[in-house]
């Protein structure tokens, strides 16, 4: 039997979590609860913030509209973030909502938008993007929702990285080679930036620019042409069990 209760509904929240210390819900939250999912006074609810663990708390409803939360035991301690920087070039609409969902369920610790010099949105939604982590954290009983980074130019966010961080990043140019070996061969423990470019491909000037970075590993995702948003999940799937916290 599963050790983690995937039937119990689950609830992002920003305030602190402390035992028998109530909670107020918005009214979005508190319609959620009340009539969406029709829970009642008493019902269980598990709440996480990202900093304080997953408690188990009981609903005390306030009306039909309004109502509260009251912890009442951790079910689980905190977990670290994955050391992840996922690092992508913007999608339009549905398709970027779908590629930060997949980001968090794969394991992105940090959610970062690039703006390269083929990709098609310019801009991004930080909100929308910021709605999705959350929502895919609630769903797949993840603690740690990932930070997300305002979009800036792909040379601003290769100046940014730590030295010691090791660059992954797809090339439908690199020669068809064994990936898996080229991620297992970075070793755990590492801190790792995964960058998955537009769908039509680095400029020149920027696959110069990231080949010459130190600490830089080069992969291809195979033979075929995938869209970038195939291509982030494939690259995710790659570096949990070879490079990252599957380890």
């Amino acid at each position: 039997m599963a050790a983690y209760d995937f039937k119990a509904h689950r609830l992002f929240m920003e305030a602190d979590l402390r035992p028998g210390e109530p909670l107020a819900l918005d009214r979005a939250a508190a319609n959620y609860l009340l009539n969406v999912l029709r829970l009642g006074a008493g019902d269980s609810v598990l709440v996480f913030n990202g900093r304080d663990g997953e408690w188990r708390a009981t609903l005390e409803p306030d009306g039909r509209k309004s109502a509260g939360l009251r912890p009442a035991e951790q079910v689980r301690a905190q977990t670290r973030a994955p050391d992840l920087l996922y690092l992508f070039a913007p999608l339009k609409h549905a398709r970027l909502d779908y590629l930060v969902q997949k980001a968090v369920e794969m394991g992105a610790g940090t959610i970062a938008p690039v703006l390269t010099r083929r990709t098609v949105a310019s801009r991004v939604n930080g909100d929308r993007m910021r709605a999705n982590a959350v929502e895919a954290a609630e769903q797949c009983g993840i603690l740690s929702v990932p930070a997300v980074l305002a979009e800036q130019r792909l040379e601003a966010a290769l100046d940014a990285l730590e030295p010691e961080r090791v660059l992954v990043f797809c090339d439908e140019d690199a020669a068809v080679a064994d990936p898996v070996a080229a991620l297992a061969a970075i070793g755990p423990g590492r801190p790792l930036a995964l960058l998955v470019g537009p769908e039509g491909g680095f400029a020149p000037e920027e696959r110069e620019r990231l080949l010459a970075r130190p600490e830089t590993v080069r992969i291809s995702l195979g033979p075929r042409i995938l869209r970038a948003d195939t291509a982030s999940v494939a690259a995710l799937a790659l570096i949990g069990p070879t490079a990252g916290d599957w380890l």
